[in-house]
């Protein structure tokens, strides 16, 4: 599995109509891409703006190639990036350990 993290900044005074569109673009679009199995979004206590979303992939090409070479990024980045103040920083993760 690999686990794909979006910091992301929004535009001042847009939270609630981002967290509606980000909702919506997770589970109308995002969703249903291949190897989609799970996503999180977080809201910044002491930056508003900032956003971190992980979704759970399961390899890095189901993301890298499937998702973002294929129609679906679009229709993501049509929801979601009217909001964004720049491009989101995204980074790729494995799993070292976990504890319960």
């Amino acid at each position: 599995m690999i686990l794909e993290i979006a910091d992301i900044r929004i535009q001042p005074g847009q939270n609630a109509a981002f967290e509606e569109a980000i909702a919506r673009g997770l589970a109308t679009v995002v969703s249903t891409a291949k190897g989609f199995s799970g996503a999180t979004v977080n809201k910044c206590i002491e930056s508003p703006q900032r956003y971190v979303l992980q979704i759970s992939w399961a390899t890095l090409e189901d993301h890298t190639i499937a998702f973002r070479e294929g129609p679906l990024f679009a229709q993501w980045r049509a929801i979601v990036g009217p909001f964004f103040a720049g491009p989101p920083n995204v980074e790729h993760f494995n799993l070292v350990n976990t504890t319960a």
